[in-house]
This record gives structure tokens, sequence and C-alpha cells, in this order.
């Protein structure tokens, strides 16, 4: 057990609410602490506020100037975290929560094992005229 990394996993989802499709997970983000893990749900909703609904808006710099420290505090005691804003029909989420990293073959840091490079995308079917 002595290596395992403990740490947070973040996540953002997006749902349209105007359907009835599952969230998809836009993005997701290793952090390794409690402040690394708001830091990314922060800069995230900060590049986005301009764009939201007056109230949502507000909302967003609530959360960022007040809200972000209960939600550091609840990290810090091991508790998850969740943080949501509407804007017309879309919802976007995000998550932290406290985890246990296993440890990776050849990872070092936030670099990804040489294996990696193998794998390429495959080009998708081009569109039928």
């Amino acid at each position: 057990m002595n290596d395992l990394t403990p740490g947070y996993w973040c996540e953002c989802w997006t749902e349209d609410l105007a359907q009835t499709r599952r969230p998809a997970l836009l993005g997701c983000f290793d952090a390794y602490s409690a402040a690394q893990a708001d830091r990314w749900i922060a800069i995230a909703l900060r590049s986005i506020t301009s764009a939201l609904e007056p109230a949502e808006a507000e909302a967003a710099w609530d959360w960022l100037y007040d809200g972000r420290i209960t939600t550091r505090e609840a990290l810090l005691r091991s508790e998850p975290c969740t943080v949501s804003v509407n804007n017309a029909t879309t919802r976007i989420t995000w998550t932290a929560r406290p985890v246990l990293f296993l440890p990776l073959a050849h990872r070092q840091n936030t670099e990804l094992p040489a294996c990696a490079e193998q794998f390429r995308p495959h080009a998708s079917d081009p569109e039928p005229d």
C-alpha cells in the first residue's frame, strides 16, 4: 500500500438539458493537492464566466470568491465536491473527489509512458457526398 499516492480525481461533464442523453465527459485531471483540484475547476469556470447568462455568471463569481474556500475545505476533509453552472440548455459540472492513485509503469510526473506514442488515432471515414 506504500505505492499508493493520495490525490483528487477531477472531471468536467456537460449535459444537454433539452435532450434525454446521458452527460458527456469533457475532460479529467489528476490533482495531487486540494489546492490543485479547486484551481483546475476555478480556471475552467473563470474562462467561461463571461459567456454565461447574467444570473449564472453571478453564481460563478460567487463560487470563485467564496464557494471555492468551502470546496477546498471539503476536499481537505476527504469529501467529494461538485460545482455546476447552467447556460441556456447546457449544464457544465465539475467534480473533484479524493482518491488513491496507483503507480503507472514508466510514468514520470505528468508525462505519459513511452508506449503511448505507439498509438495513433485512426482517420475517420470521409463524409459521403
